[in-house]
């Protein structure tokens, strides 16, 4: 049984509970009483009882991380007399001190020209927000596939996370952010932060499962609906957690190929509504949502319809190598009726709704597979420092060594684009990004999950058979492996976008250089 933690024992004391009536041991100079935990230890009471009474600091370490400690805080009964723990206790919102671990302009001793102190004070409230609330139920959602909690949504409603997630513009006027931010302040820094810190709760199935259906729809409702009444009330519903929304344009016939789409939408004879009929598929979001922001086929063209949620719509979960956390649909519309006034844009027109919609969305991704990369390298550097192999740590090993370098190399210079194209954002308005930068972060998006494939890799032969573990020292790095295609094929394939990027480089390229 835990007894006072701040009292004191001497190594000798330790060592004489070594039996099944009382077994203690010493890890980072502070005593455990493993008495009651024995049987309940999921790797075993064979392992406890043989370090019974001994210093197991380098076998704990050799196999956890200092996060099991803290989630069994209460078995610790005090410290080694005369003795400290050396091991850093990080609490929610720190910042790590593994280097590498957080992008240059959050480590000491590093500037950035990019960021001013509203930056730092959203991302050190966003940390913390994180730390404490989203990441719990991010664990436990992205293991049982459930999704968001309502409880969770609306303190992001509350706290205005909500609203950031679909970036800079007139819909955070009049907001207090966290860190105390107003809303008008808010850029597209603001906004890659958010992006980046929202994805440290490391559960790629419920990061697409929190709104992020929302975050690629509802900018689109914002820019082009054009009954304001409607935005506006369709804005705050969303905002405020009571209504969910997700983007519907792939189909079984269609993915990248949007041409292709086969959900028709025809209008009445009075012309007053849109009669709605299709499938779509893999849309995230669409098991819980509302609305349905739809890429539908018209008379002369394409549009894009916003498709409240009734009894003619079907909605199918799909299993996909993530969590269903993220409520991957399949939908059926089956003479589905909207009014005209749900209209985004103008009719037969949609693509260039569509398209200027995808920036966004592809910027945003990129966003978080890079701080994926990055996560993934902290990972790695805490494992080659703690993993003892032939008598040393495995970072002694020369391609150990490489393989990180490699690591790092391809997250700081894909940090680095990122930033420099987010600057062009905050710099552009809606059209000059819709015109120049659809390339660039085509490219962007290509070329980091590309990167990303290289990271999983060397990550997965880094850490061997927890690599491809689901739980346990390895469960970060075998979740990146097996996950990061979706950033890769999600929005827009690779060679799609690449394609993309060079087709409008061309565009600009001068006739005189022929």
């Amino acid at each position: 049984m835990a007894q006072e933690q701040s009292k004191t024992y001497t190594r000798e004391e330790v060592a004489k509970n070594n039996s099944d009536d009382s077994l203690w041991c010493i890890i980072d100079h502070q005593v455990y009483d493993l008495t009651d935990f024995v049987d309940a230890h999921p790797g075993g009471n064979v392992v406890l009882e043989q370090i019974g009474g001994t210093d197991a600091t380098e076998a704990f370490y050799n196999l956890h991380r200092h996060e099991v400690l803290q989630k069994y805080r209460s078995l610790k009964i005090g410290t080694v007399a005369g003795e400290k723990p050396e091991v850093i206790d990080p609490q929610p919102g720190d910042l790590s001190q593994v280097p590498y671990a957080e992008p240059l302009w959050l480590t000491p001793a590093y500037s950035s020209p990019y960021y001013n102190d509203s930056h730092r004070k959203l991302q050190k409230a966003l940390r913390e927000f994180v730390d404490r609330d989203v990441y719990p139920e991010a664990q436990e959602k992205e293991a049982d596939g459930t999704y968001i909690s309502q409880e969770l949504t609306d303190k992001m409603a509350q706290n205005n996370t909500l609203a950031m997630r679909l970036g800079p513009g007139k819909h955070l006027h009049g907001r207090e952010l966290l860190g105390g931010v107003k809303g008008e302040d808010f850029d597209y820094f603001h906004d890659m932060i958010t992006a980046q810190e929202l994805s440290r709760a490391v559960a790629r199935g419920f990061q697409d499962g929190n709104m992020s259906g929302m975050m690629i729809s509802l900018t689109a409702v914002r820019q082009w609906l054009n009954d304001a009444e409607l935005r506006d009330k369709v804005t705050e519903e969303c905002l405020s957690g009571k209504k969910f929304m997700c983007l519907a344009i792939t189909e079984a016939f269609a993915g990248s190929d949007v041409a292709g789409i086969r959900t028709t939408a025809t209008k009445t004879p009075d012309g007053k509504h849109y009669i709605i009929n299709g499938t779509k598929k893999w849309i995230t979001n669409g098991m819980f949502a509302d609305y349905f922001v739809t890429g539908c086929k018209t008379e002369k063209g394409f549009s894009v319809i916003l498709v409240p949620r009734d009894d003619n719509i079907e909605t199918k979960r799909i299993k996909t190598a993530y969590s269903t956390a993220a409520a991957t649909t399949f939908i059926q519309y089956n003479n589905v009726k909207v009014p005209v006034n749900h209209l985004l844009g103008k009719e037969h027109n949609g693509f260039i709704v569509i398209m200027s919609n995808f920036n966004h969305e592809r910027w945003a991704m990129a966003c978080a597979v890079i701080r994926w990369m990055r996560t993934v390298v902290e990972e790695c550097l805490k494992w080659t420092n703690q993993r003892i192999v032939f008598g040393k740590p495995l970072i002694s090993q020369p391609v150990i060594r490489q393989k990180l370098a490699k690591m790092i190399s391809l997250t700081e210079a894909c940090q680095s684009w990122l930033e420099t194209i987010t600057y062009q954002m905050n710099n552009m308005d809606y059209p000059t990004q819709s015109k120049l930068l659809g390339g660039p972060i085509g490219l962007l998006k290509s070329y980091a999950t590309r990167c990303a494939h290289d990271v999983a890799d060397d990550a997965v032969n880094i850490f061997g058979g927890r690599g491809i573990t689901q739980s346990g020292m390895g469960r970060v790095v075998e979740q990146f492996h097996r996950t990061y295609k979706f950033d890769a094929i999600l929005g827009g394939t690779e060679e799609i976008l690449a394609d993309l990027g060079v087709r409008q480089a061309m565009k600009f390229m001068p006739k005189a250089m022929l």
